[in-house]
């Protein structure tokens, strides 16, 4: 193994570490030993799709008609099995993890492209990555429109009398709270109406603020919210 095939080794490591040191940070199922993996073993795939067409045909100097990135152009699809699983549909209809399904893609792109040969480029995109994933949302949080300063929140909730269902949804746009979604359901266990609501809040405010806040609206029973 020579000088620069540890290089590129080296280097995919340490660009994968940053990618999944950003995932570990934010607690998600595809971390730090998974994006290491994925680049590493990327790299080293693209290294021996480069490398062998020269091994296999005997000279350095002959007119190779091969695509010597064929092995790693495979990666990129069959990464997809991978993203997929920490991709969920929740029960509320909300679909989690696009994010680090494209990181695990992003990762395994960062080893083809050490393999390759281009470091600066590499460097260059686990740097914009770093950025657009971490620094840029919080910039449009605090710089952007009054839309993207919220946070989504799901609520689930109970009222007795369908009479009390519009003026409940009313009490709970007055307290700031944006209702995007509504769902209304007889619940024939107790009687009961179950509403569930997809909601904005401001992207400071608590979740356990708002679960207080929606608990003390007349008429209103068995609150349950999931957020963040």
């Amino acid at each position: 193994m020579d000088i620069e095939t540890l290089v590129k080794l080296g280097l995919s490591a340490g660009l994968g570490a940053v990618i999944g040191l950003e995932r570990e940070l934010r607690h998600k199922p595809a971390g730090l030993k998974t994006s290491l993996v994925i680049s590493i073993i990327s790299c080293l795939l693209t290294i021996v799709s480069v490398e062998s067409v020269y091994h296999y045909s005997g000279s350095n100097d002959v007119n190779v008609t091969m695509d010597p990135l064929r092995l790693a152009a495979q990666i990129v699809s069959g990464i997809g099995f991978l993203g997929a699983g920490v991709i969920l549909h929740r029960a509320n209809d909300s679909i989690s993890g696009l994010t680090t399904a494209a990181i695990i893609w992003g990762a395994a792109g960062i080893g083809i492209v050490v393999g390759a040969g281009f470091y600066s480029a590499a460097i260059a995109g686990v740097v914009l990555l770093i950025l657009a994933v971490e620094i840029l949302p919080w910039s449009i949080r605090f710089a952007g429109p009054g839309r993207l300063k919220e946070k989504t929140l799901y609520v689930k909730f109970n009222v007795v009398s369908r009479h009390n269902v519009q003026e409940t949804i009313k009490a709970i746009e007055r307290e700031d709270i944006s209702v995007k979604r509504i769902r209304i359901q007889h619940d024939d266990t107790n009687h009961t109406h179950l509403i569930t609501l997809t909601v904005g809040v401001y992207f400071k405010r608590r979740t356990t603020e708002v679960y207080y806040t929606i608990s003390e609206i007349p008429n209103v029973h068995h609150v349950d919210i999931e957020g963040t």
